[in-house]
C-alpha cells in the first residue's frame, strides 16, 4: 500500500481525464490510491474492467511452478500431482486458463473499448495532451503496450515489456500527425493514421525513495516468507480464505528470464 500511495503522490499533478483499472484487488487498490491523490477537482473518474485482469493460469492459479519438466511423466500426471512446469510458448496454456495469445487478444479488446474512444473523442474535440491512466498487472501490461503500438502502422517489431516493477509506470503517447490544439478533426469509420511511441518504461523513482527494512517492501516489517512470493503463478501463495484470482500481480513468465516461443 505504501508503494501505491507513493505512486499517487508522484502523479498527483498529472491532469488525468480518466483512470481505468483491473477489478482485481491489488491493481484496483493501486488505482484507488492514484485517484485519491489527484489534486484536480473533481478527480478523473475511476472505472474498473475485467479486461484489465492479469493472465489467468487456470488450474495452476496460485500454485508453485518449476522451471523444467520431468520428461518421463506426462503433463496430466504432473498436474494431478500439483506440479506445474512453466509454459514457454505463447499459445500454450494450463487447463481452464489463458495463453499469452489469449491475453493479447483481451488486451487488444481493452485498448479498443477503453482507450481508443478517448483518443478519437479528443481528436474530434480538437484537444491534444489528454492523459489517461491504465492500471493493470505485469503480464497484462506487457500485452497492453504492444496492443497500443499496433495502432501505428509504422510501429517497430514487437518489443518485450515483461519484468515491470510493482507500481512502476510506463508512458505511451498516441498522436495524430498534423493535428493541432483547438482544431477539431472530422472523421467517421475512416479514422486517421496514428503515431504511437513509448517514451518511458518501468519508471519507479517513487518506490526507490521508500525506506526498506531488512529487505521488506516499503516500511512494512521484514517477512521471511516474502522471498517466495514470486514462485507462484498469479503472484503469490494463496491462503484458503483468499481467492486465487486476486493474486495476479506477477507470475513465473513475468519474473523469470524466459524466451517465449510463438
Amino acid at each position: 500500500m505504501n508503494q501505491a500511495r507513493a505512486l499517487g503522490a508522484s502523479l498527483a499533478d498529472v491532469p488525468f481525464s480518466a483512470i481505468f483499472a483491473s477489478d482485481l484487488k491489488r491493481a484496483h487498490t493501486t488505482a484507488q490510491a492514484l485517484h485519491a491523490a489527484q489534486n484536480q477537482v473533481p478527480p478523473a473518474p475511476l472505472t474498473t474492467s475485467p479486461l484489465l485482469r492479469e493472465q489467468h493460469f487456470g488450474i495452476a492459479e496460485g500454485k508453485a511452478w518449476i522451471l523444467t519438466q520431468d520428461g518421463s511423466k506426462p503433463l496430466a500426471e504432473l498436474y494431478a500431482a500439483g506440479v506445474f512446469p512453466i509454459i514457454t510458448k505463447r499459445g500454450g496454456k494450463f487447463p481452464e486458463g489463458e495463453s499469452l495469445n489469449d491475453l493479447g487478444r483481451r488486451a487488444t479488446q481493452a485498448i479498443d473499448e477503453l482507450v481508443m474512444p478517448k483518443v478519437w473523442s479528443a481528436a474530434k474535440a480538437g484537444k491534444k495532451g489528454v492523459q489517461i491512466a491504465v492500471v493493470s498487472h505485469g503480464l497484462c501490461i506487457s500485452e497492453l503496450i504492444p496492443a497500443l503500438l499496433n495502432k501505428d502502422a509504422n510501429s517497430p517489431p514487437r518489443q518485450d515489456f515483461r519484468g515491470l516493477m510493482n507500481t512502476a509506470w510506463t508512458r505511451v503517447t498516441v498522436d495524430i500527425p498534423g493535428a493541432k490544439e483547438g482544431e477539431p478533426l472530422e472523421f467517421s469509420d475512416d479514422t486517421p493514421p496514428l503515431s504511437v511511441r513509448v517514451t518511458h518504461v518501468n519508471v519507479h523513482d517513487h518506490i526507490d525513495k521508500i525506506k526498506r527494512q531488512q529487505g521488506g517492501v516499503g516500511s512494512a516489517a521484514h517477512d521471511p516468507a516474502q522471498k517466495d512470493i514470486r514462485a507462484f503463478f498469479g503472484g503469490g501463495s494463496v491462503k484458503d480464505e483468499v481467492k486465487a484470482e486476486e493474486h495476479s500481480e506477477s507470475n513465473a513468465n513475468d519474473e523469470v528470464d524466459i524466451n517465449l516461443e510463438d
